[in-house]
C-alpha cells in the first residue's frame, strides 16, 4: 500500500512538473512578436542605413515566421527621407514591397509632414491611414499595448 501511495505521489510530482513547465514556456513566448521599428534618422549613403534597416524587420519575420509576428514601422523626422527616396532606389523600394506583403504597417508621422512640408502623396506608397498624429507618441502607445521597441 505504502509502495503504491509513493508511486503515485512520485507520478502527481513528475506530472506537476511536466506541466508546470509546459505553462511557463507558454507565458515566456508570446503567440506573436508585437514589435514596433523606430526609423527617424538619414539613410547615408545611397540609403544604406534603411535597407540594413528593412533587413532588420526581414531576418525578424524570418527567424520568427510572418504569422506569428505583428511588426509595425514608425517613420518620422528623416526618417521620412525613406519613402522619398523608395521613389528612386529600387532596393529599398522591394525590401518595402516585400514586408508590406507579410503584414508588416508602415506608419507616418503627421507633425513631420507638416513640419518638413511634404505632402503624404509625395512618398512611396502611403495613403492617409498610414499617416499617425505624432510618431514619437505612436510608438510609445504601441509601447504601452505590449510591443517591444527596436531602434535598427
Amino acid at each position: 500500500m505504502r509502495k503504491a501511495y509513493l508511486t503515485a505521489a512520485a507520478a502527481a510530482i513528475a506530472f506537476g512538473a511536466l506541466v508546470g513547465s509546459g505553462a511557463f514556456a507558454q507565458q515566456s513566448t508570446p503567440a506573436k512578436h508585437k514589435v514596433v521599428y523606430h526609423i527617424n534618422y538619414a539613410g547615408g549613403d545611397q540609403g544604406k542605413l534603411y535597407e540594413a534597416a528593412m533587413t532588420n524587420v526581414q531576418n525578424h519575420i524570418s527567424a520568427v515566421g510572418a504569422d506569428k509576428v505583428d511588426i509595425k514601422v514608425v517613420m518620422h523626422g528623416l526618417g521620412l527621407d525613406m519613402l522619398t527616396d523608395a521613389k528612386s532606389n529600387d532596393s529599398i523600394r522591394n525590401k518595402i514591397n516585400s514586408l508590406k506583403n507579410q503584414q508588416v504597417s508602415f506608419q507616418v508621422c503627421g507633425i513631420a509632414l507638416e513640419r518638413r512640408k511634404i505632402d503624404y502623396k509625395n512618398l512611396y506608397d502611403v495613403s492617409e491611414g498610414d499617416i499617425v498624429p505624432s510618431g514619437v507618441a505612436e510608438i510609445a502607445k504601441l509601447q504601452h499595448q505590449g510591443y517591444a521597441y527596436i531602434k535598427p
